[in-house]
């Protein structure tokens, strides 16, 4: 089965990609939405976040906005976090990869933000980047509720750059030019390796 790898930086058009990837027929395993499952109520990480930053966890489950607040401009209590989560959510995503095997797939994706940034590419065959001009990166994410321009520059420095990320890349995949233009591009890719799709 060949693991592919999507990854790129905030407002590069990842989540759409994923979609579309969905749509094609493919499963897609998404590291977020793992780490939303493991903060709710009797989710895997509650324990353990409760332990480490106790005003964070309220009813049984974990507040994202007080975690926010206790690990942001703080590295050592990021490093504890992640110390936490990074494990469960691999351990999610080696689940998901043993069951996509099981069912005889030909193919599954794994929809990681920070995929370089934690040494996921290890168990890719290949990795996407989604990237877009950076004027349409900044008016995507701006256009967000809540953001802010030093939210965005934050957000920016934590992440490996636009530029390295597409140099790591095997695949990089234009997400500026509308979506029928990335659903195409995917396709051929598909195609070319040999993959069945929708």
């Amino acid at each position: 089965m060949l693991v592919f790898g999507l990854t790129g930086s905030i407002g590069m058009g990842k989540s759409t990609a994923a979609n579309l990837f969905r749509r094609l027929g493919l499963p897609v395993h998404d590291a977020d939405a793992a780490v939303h499952k493991l903060f709710r109520n009797g989710g895997a990480a509650v324990a353990p976040i409760s332990r480490r930053f106790p005003e964070a966890v309220r009813a049984g489950a974990v507040d994202r906005e007080t975690l926010g607040k206790l690990v942001f401009g703080d590295a050592a209590a990021l490093k504890d976090l992640e110390a936490i989560v990074h494990p469960l959510v691999r351990r999610d995503r080696d689940r998901f990869l043993a069951l996509q095997r099981r069912n005889r797939r030909k193919a599954a994706v794994l929809d990681v933000p920070l995929l370089f940034e934690t040494g996921g590419e290890t168990v890719c065959d290949y990795v996407f980047v989604v990237s877009a001009p950076a004027f349409l990166q900044r008016q995507r994410v701006l256009a967000r509720p809540g953001m802010t321009e030093s939210r965005l520059s934050s957000i920016l420095q934590k992440q490996m750059p636009d530029r390295e990320k597409r140099l790591r890349a095997d695949i990089v995949l234009p997400t500026g030019l509308g979506r029928a233009f990335t659903t195409r591009a995917i396709k051929k890719i598909l195609n070319r390796l040999g993959v069945r799709h929708a």
